[in-house]
C-alpha cells in the first residue's frame, strides 16, 4: 500500500519535496514494523509476543529490505527515470514480507518439534504420578490448548501448561465439551490402549495434518511412558512381596530367624545404639499335644493368635520372630538397665496367660522364656545359644523365664578351660594337620588334598576344630594357629611334590581371620618361603559366616586372589545367604555340602540341589567338590548328574601328612596317585561337558 501511494504521488499528485516523501514512507515502514506489529502481537496474546520479540531478527532484515525499496523510490523520483520501473518495488515488498513469513513458519515448526522431543524425553521415568503430570502440562503447552486431560482406566489428571488441576478417579461423563480434541493412548501396534488423552482449546479448533501427527506421536510417546512405568511399578511391587516373604514367616507374619539375626548383626556391628539389648526365647509347652488332639489347622491357628499376642505385647523397637514350630524369639532393645529385660520378659509371657478360642474350645496356652543379654556375647550365635540355654533351664526348673548366667553353663565352663591351655598348644604343637583327598570322580585319581586341623589334648584326647575354633578365635590365638595350620600344610605339600605329586593343598580359613588386615600379607610370605605357587594353595570359607562386614572381607579375598590363591565356599547351600555371598566373593570352588551328597541317589530334593550346583558353577565357570561320598551309588550318581570331583570315606579317611604319601604310592590297581576304578572303562555313566581344570577338581 506503502508503495503504490508513492507511485500514485510521483504520476499524478502535486510536486511535493523529496524530503517529504522520504520522510512520509520512512515514518509509514517504520510505524508498521515498530509500532503496528507489536501492537497486533499485545492485542493477540502474549504467545503473540513472545514470537514477536524470538523473530526480531527477520523483521529486522525485513525492515531494512523495504527501506531500501523506498530510498529506490526517491532515487527514481529525483533521477527523472522512467515512472513506471516504480511498479517493481510493490513485489520488492512482497516478496520480502513473504520471506519474513516463511522464516518465522519454519523456525516455529523447528521449536515445536523441539518442544516435543524434549517433552517425550521427559516421560522417560518410572513413576507413574510423574509421567502424568509431566504429559498433561506439556500436552498443554505443546498445542497452545487451555486444558489437557488424561483418563486412565481407573485415574484422571487434568491440568494446564503451568499447574495440576485435578488428581482423582476416573468419572465418565455423559457429555462431552465441543471444544474437547481426544486421541487414544495406544501402542505403536495398536494392541495395546491405556487411555485417552483430551484437549480442550476454550474454542472451536482444527488441527492441522502436521499438528493432527504431532498429537499421535505424543500420544504413542506416553502410551509406552505409561506401560513402562505401570511395569516399573508392578516389578517392584512384586519385589517388595518377595523382600518381605524372604524376611517374615508365612504363618503368622512375624519376622523369620533371618531377619531376627541381620537386626541382631546390625545392633552388635553398630558402634552406638540406644541403650542395651537382649535376646528372649520363648518356647510352648506341650504344643504336639495341640497338633496331636486337635489337628495341625487347630496348632496353626494357636500360633497365630500366639503371634498376634507378643506383638501387641511388644516395647516400639522391638523386633517379634518365629524361629519355627513353636519357637519363637523377641529382639529386646533400648534397655536401659540390664534388670528390665527380665521385666519385659514376664509382660510379653503374661500375654499369653488368657485362653485362646480354638473351635469353639478355650486352650490355655503356657510357655518358658530363656533371656541373654548381648553384652559379652560378640555375636548372634552366641546370644543365641545363651538364650536358649537359658529357656531349657527355665523348662526343666519349671519356672516362666531364666537370664543366662556364666555360672550355669557348663559348656561354657569347659571353653574357659581350653582358653587357659591354648597357648601351651600353640607352643608345644598340639595341633596336628591331617589330609583328606579330593579325588576325580571319573578316574578316581587324587587331583587335591583338603588339611583338617586336630587338637591333640594330652587329657581330652583329640579335638576336631567345631570343639575348639570357637575358643581359638576368642582367646587371640587365631593369628598364630591359622600360621601353624598353614605352615604344615605347605611343609606336607612340599614332601608330596618332591615324592612325585605335585597337588594343591585346601585350608580352611576362619571368618575372623578375613577381618584381619594383616592376614594376606602373613598367607604369601608363608607361600613365599615354601616357593609354593600362589594357584596351589585353595582357602575354604565358610558362606554362612562371610556374610557379615562383607566390606572388610570383599577387600581382602580380592588382594588374595589378585596374587593367585584359589578360594572356595565351603558347605555351599547350607547358609541362608548362598547366592549373596556367591555374587560378592571372587570365588573358583563350591564344594556340596555332606547332607546333600547323603540323599542324592534316595532323594529328588538333593538331586536338585546337586544338579542346580553344578549348573550354576559351570555357567560362571568354577569348579565343583562333593564332600562326604560314602559309597559307589553316590559318587556315581554325583557323576551322573554332572559333579566331577568329591572326597568322603570312600576314597579315604583324614590322614596324617607321611600316611597320606604312602596312600599315594600305593594307589589302587598298582597305579599311584589313584584311589578308585574308572567309570569310563565301564561304560555305564557319560561325562557331561564341562571344563577340566589341571590343578583343580573340576
Amino acid at each position: 500500500a506503502g508503495s503504490a501511494a508513492a507511485v500514485f504521488l510521483a504520476f499524478d499528485g502535486p510536486p511535493f519535496p523529496a524530503t517529504a516523501i522520504v520522510i512520509a514512507l520512512i515514518t509509514f515502514v517504520t510505524v508498521d514494523h515498530i509500532i503496528f506489529a507489536p501492537v497486533m502481537s499485545v492485542a493477540t496474546g502474549a504467545g503473540a509476543w513472545q514470537v514477536a520479540l524470538r523473530n526480531w531478527p527477520s523483521k529486522i532484515i525485513c525492515y531494512l529490505g523495504e527501506l531500501a525499496a523506498v530510498l529506490l523510490v526517491v532515487e527514481v523520483l529525483a533521477a527523472g527515470a522512467e515512472p513506471l520501473l516504480l511498479l517493481i518495488v510493490p513485489l520488492v515488498v512482497l516478496c520480502m514480507h513473504l520471506w519474513q513469513s516463511r522464516s518465522v513458519r519454519t523456525r516455529e515448526e523447528r521449536e515445536s518439534w523441539q518442544r516435543l522431543a524434549k517433552a517425550t524425553d521427559e516421560l522417560n521415568a518410572v513413576d507413574l504420578t510423574r509421567v502424568l503430570y509431566s504429559a498433561a502440562t506439556r500436552a498443554a503447552q505443546i498445542f497452545s490448548a487451555a486444558e489437557a486431560e488424561i483418563d486412565l482406566a481407573a485415574r484422571t489428571v487434568r491440568a494446564t501448561e503451568s499447574q495440576i488441576l485435578a488428581d482423582g478417579p476416573f468419572r465418565p461423563t455423559a457429555e462431552r465439551p465441543v471444544d474437547e480434541t481426544t486421541v487414544d493412548l495406544v501402542a505403536q501396534d495398536g494392541s495395546v490402549r491405556v487411555g485417552v488423552l483430551r484437549l480442550r482449546f476454550g474454542g472451536t479448533v482444527r488441527l492441522t495434518e502436521v499438528e493432527q501427527y504431532k498429537l499421535r506421536t505424543f500420544a504413542s510417546a506416553l502410551c509406552t511412558a505409561i506401560r513402562n512405568a505401570q511395569a516399573y511399578a508392578e516389578l517392584a511391587r512384586i519385589a517388595a512381596e518377595n523382600a518381605h516373604a524372604a524376611a517374615h514367616d508365612p504363618l503368622t507374619g512375624l519376622a523369620n530367624r533371618r531377619r531376627l539375626y541381620e537386626q541382631a548383626d546390625r545392633l552388635f556391628r553398630a558402634t552406638t545404639h540406644s541403650g542395651l539389648f537382649a535376646l528372649l526365647l520363648i518356647d510352648l509347652n506341650h504344643f504336639k499335644e495341640v497338633n496331636d488332639t486337635l489337628g495341625h489347622a487347630a496348632g496353626d491357628e494357636v500360633l497365630r493368635q500366639v503371634a498376634s499376642r507378643l506383638r501387641d505385647a511388644a516395647a516400639p523397637g522391638d523386633l517379634v520372630a518365629r524361629l519355627g514350630g513353636d519357637e519363637f524369639a523377641v529382639l529386646l532393645t533400648g534397655l536401659p538397665t540390664p534388670a528390665l529385660a527380665g521385666h519385659r520378659a514376664t509382660g510379653m509371657l503374661a500375654s499369653l496367660d488368657a485362653g485362646i478360642d480354638v473351635e469353639g474350645m478355650q486352650l490355655t496356652v503356657e510357655a518358658a522364656g530363656g533371656i541373654a543379654l548381648a553384652a559379652g556375647t560378640g555375636s548372634v550365635e552366641e546370644l543365641m545359644r545363651r538364650a536358649d540355654i537359658a529357656m531349657y533351664q527355665a523348662k526343666r526348673a519349671g519356672e516362666q523365664t531364666v537370664v543366662y548366667a556364666h555360672a550355669r553353663d557348663t559348656a561354657d565352663l569347659e571353653r574357659l578351660m581350653l582358653t587357659g591351655e591354648l597357648r601351651r598348644a600353640v607352643a608345644e604343637h598340639e595341633f596336628a594337620v591331617d589330609f583328606q583327598p579330593i579325588v576325580d570322580l571319573g578316574t578316581g585319581e587324587v587331583v587335591a588334598a583338603e588339611a583338617l586341623a586336630r587338637w591333640h589334648h594330652p587329657e581330652q584326647g583329640n579335638l576336631n576344630p567345631v570343639q575348639f575354633l570357637e575358643t581359638v578365635e576368642r582367646s587371640g590365638q587365631l593369628p598364630a594357629f591359622a600360621d601353624a595350620v598353614l605352615e604344615q600344610s605347605l611343609i606336607a605339600r612340599q614332601t608330596w611334590r618332591e615324592a612325585g605329586f605335585d597337588l594343591p593343598v585346601a585350608v580352611n580359613v576362619s571368618p575372623r581371620s578375613l577381618l584381619d588386615p594383616k592376614f594376606p600379607g602373613a598367607v604369601l610370605a608363608r607361600l613365599a618361603r615354601h616357593e609354593v605357587p600362589p594357584d596351589r594353595l585353595v582357602l575354604e570359607l565358610t558362606e554362612t559366616l562371610t556374610v557379615s562386614q562383607l566390606d572388610v572381607v570383599e577387600r581382602t579375598l580380592a588382594e588374595l586372589r589378585d596374587a593367585g590363591v584359589r578360594l572356595a565356599i565351603d558347605d555351599f547351600g547350607t547358609g541362608v545367604s548362598s547366592l549373596s555371598v556367591l555374587s560378592r566373593i571372587p570365588v573358583h570352588q563350591l564344594k556340596i555340602a555332606s547332607e546333600f551328597v547323603a540323599g542324592v541317589e534316595t532323594s529328588a530334593e538333593a538331586a536338585a540341589v546337586v544338579r542346580t550346583t553344578v549348573d550354576l558353577a559351570r555357567n560362571l565357570h568354577l569348579t565343583v567338590v562333593a564332600e562326604g561320598v560314602e559309597s559307589e551309588p553316590q559318587r556315581r550318581a554325583l557323576w551322573a548328574l554332572g559333579c566331577l570331583a568329591g572326597q568322603g570315606h570312600l576314597f579315604a579317611r583324614p590322614y596324617s601328612a607321611a600316611r597320606f604319601l604312602g596312600l599315594l604310592q600305593r594307589g589302587s590297581g598298582g597305579r599311584p596317585g589313584v584311589l578308585a576304578a574308572t567309570l569310563h572303562e565301564e561304560g555305564s555313566v557319560v561325562r557331561l561337558p564341562a571344563r577340566r581344570l589341571p590343578d583343580l577338581p573340576a
